[in-house]
């Protein structure tokens, strides 16, 4: 028989695995067709909206403009705008810098050679230039902290005399991807998993970046809850029934063979609803649990009514996890 719902699940899961510039996140479980409803503007605001930093002018010594070529120097200003559009550039203080370079031939310019007090390169191998024995490179860039892509006609009248101006791209994301894949909850195979995959380009990590999104993504709702004294759910103005008391029972309540409880208490954990918050994965991961003491502390969580597939709302996660950890400091 269909269950009749009363309110919407609020996902209660995220893991996340991150390695240099990449990282895969997931949070489940979403009602059918709230995956999209989030997933999609979230990778909007990543792409728009997360800052970066880029060189918005150049001035070589010698160069009127950037069809103009320098002596000594075997690309040709095009190209050289190129190659220095390429790097990427990260201050370290403030939100722009003027920084000067002097490079004298025969040299190979990559990246690292631009690093300073001021500036950090995230691409320190990027190729920018060749200077033979001739060449003599006088540089002047202005750097920039923005967001997503700026033409250079947006800015170009408020640059300084005798600089180029260049087209910005300030975004760190290289790359962010989201899946929906169908997952079970309670005998409900309709249930979604958000699966993000997000590239930068070192400027910033893409955990620290996904967060940032988040919070861009949460304000902009501020002005609803604001106007129409909506209050969030929160595990300040949560109670528990007494259907919950038993997850802050010992472990010992559920009478399991010695090998598994011997197996869960050097694990450390002391309370049942330490077992419920873990999750199957989790559990699963326990050092010295066989299969058959996974399946006996799996029967026994379905016995007490906390199967391993039931997903707790958000907010009564955190006021279990709360009162486990008083109850752990005591």
């Amino acid at each position: 028989m269909n269950k009749i719902k009363t309110e919407v699940i609020v996902p209660s899961e995220v893991s996340y695995k991150e390695e240099e510039n990449k990282a895969n996140i997931e949070i489940y479980p979403f009602e059918a067709g709230f995956g999209v409803s989030v997933a999609h503007p979230i990778r909007r605001v990543l792409i728009a909206s997360t800052p970066g930093f880029a060189p918005v002018a150049m001035k070589i010594e010698g160069v009127k403009h950037e069809f103009d070529s320098l002596k000594g120097m075997l690309e040709d200003v095009a190209s050289f705008i190129i190659n220095i559009k390429n790097i990427r550039f990260k201050l370290k203080e403030g939100d722009e810098a003027v920084v000067d370079y002097h490079f004298v031939g025969p040299k190979e310019i990559k990246g690292a050679d631009l690093e300073n007090d001021k500036i950090e390169i995230v691409t320190p191998e990027n190729y920018i230039a060749t200077l033979n024995e001739e060449g003599e490179l006088k540089l002047t860039l202005i750097i920039k902290k923005g967001m997503g892509f700026v033409a250079v006609e947006n800015f170009r009248d408020s640059l300084p005399e005798g600089f180029i101006g260049l087209d910005a791209y300030f975004s760190p994301i290289k790359k962010v991807v989201y899946n929906i894949e169908n997952i079970l909850v309670e005998d409900d195979p309709n249930f979604e998993k958000v699966i993000f995959e997000i590239e930068t380009d070192g400027q910033i990590s893409p955990i620290e970046a996904f967060k940032n999104a988040i919070d861009a993504y949460l304000k902009q709702f501020s002005i609803f809850t604001k106007e129409f004294n909506i209050e969030t759910k929160t595990a300040k103005n949560v109670i528990l029934d007494d259907t919950y008391d038993i997850l802050f029972e010992p472990i010992e309540g559920l009478n399991l063979r010695s090998r598994s409880f011997n197996a869960l208490d050097r694990a450390g954990i002391k309370y049942v609803g330490e077992l419920v918050l873990m999750g199957k994965e989790k559990i699963a991961n326990i050092k010295n649990l066989g299969a058959k003491s996974l399946e006996e502390i799996f029967d026994k969580l379905d016995e007490i009514g906390f199967s391993i597939n039931k997903t707790l709302p958000l907010e009564i996660k955190k006021v279990i996890e709360e009162k486990l950890s008083k109850l752990k400091e005591n």
